[in-house]
């Protein structure tokens, strides 16, 4: 299947659209024995395996590189393993790595996250235009691609908010993701800025696309439910979009005091997954 199959796949198999982001920070991991791998991978294993006796889960999830890169050959050891118990029960992969770059560079990163790390899809940088986006698509056309549109972080303002003849750079992005688009091309959109991402919502419904929406910032960097659940709602299938939601859930034990990790874990999901609901 594509990547646009396999999103709503995963949606109705898991009841979710939550993306779980799974960035280990090993300060915060409670997990003090083992090498630095088996510390990470204990930990992502031990959640699990609680969403699985509970039967609570996201509809995919998305490691970021770098928190496993700095922790050198057992971080990149620990992600591939990460990978692969996470697929092995079906969950679609994101690989949060953001990269952009021509020709064969891209094909090089290609090859990196699809056939070594065997990701699902890979977020990916706008910036170099329209060659450096092309070589993923052109070698891997069944991935899933986000795009950054509009990020979640306040810097963001910096480069994105730039208004050229009137219109703001974020908008100008969304419609090369249209001029793009093929199934499985999708946007990065935080929830941090719901008025934005109505704006651009609003132009990929003109559009008549099918393009699934990464939402990060929900949780610690802010981000509302209510609000964002409202703006993709107006879209024709909710179950192609991800929400993602990383250490308020990862690291939720810091909340539930006196709850396992796991068990902390698993009620924070359980939660979203809820809040989500009422509103879906």
């Amino acid at each position: 299947m594509n990547y646009l199959e396999l999103l709503k796949f995963s949606s109705n198999k898991f009841n979710s659209i939550i993306s779980l982001g799974l960035d280990p920070i090993l300060e915060d991991i409670p997990i003090s024995s083992g090498t630095i791998k088996k510390r990470i991978v204990s930990f992502f294993e031990s959640i699990l395996n609680r969403m699985t006796t509970k039967g609570v889960y996201p509809a995919a999830v998305k490691p970021n590189y770098a928190f496993y890169a700095q922790y050198g050959i057992e971080g990149i050891e620990a992600l591939l393993s990460i990978i692969a118990i996470f697929k092995s029960q079906g969950f679609p992969v994101i690989l949060d790595v953001k990269r952009g770059d021509i020709g064969k560079t891209s094909v090089a990163y290609s090859k990196e996250a699809f056939d070594f790390f065997k990701a699902d899809a890979l977020t990916i940088s706008p910036f170099m235009g329209h060659d450096s986006i092309y070589p993923f698509i052109q070698n891997h056309p069944d991935k899933g691609y986000y795009i950054l549109n509009k990020t979640s972080n306040k810097g963001s303002e910096d480069f994105q908010d730039l208004s050229i003849d009137g219109i703001p750079l974020y908008i100008y992005i969304s419609k090369k993701i249209i001029e793009w688009h093929q199934p499985g091309i999708g946007a990065v959109v935080g929830a941090t800025y719901p008025d934005k991402l109505e704006l651009i919502i609003d132009t990929f419904i003109h559009s008549a696309k099918a393009i699934p929406l990464l939402i990060p910032g929900v949780g610690s960097q802010g981000g509302d439910v209510k609000m964002t659940l409202r703006a993709i709602k107006r879209l024709p299938d909710v179950k192609i979009h991800r929400i993602n939601s990383s250490s308020s859930i990862t690291y939720a034990y810091k909340k539930y005091q006196g709850l396992h990790f796991s068990e902390a874990a698993v009620c924070a999901l359980e939660a979203l997954n809820e809040e989500i609901h009422k509103y879906i």
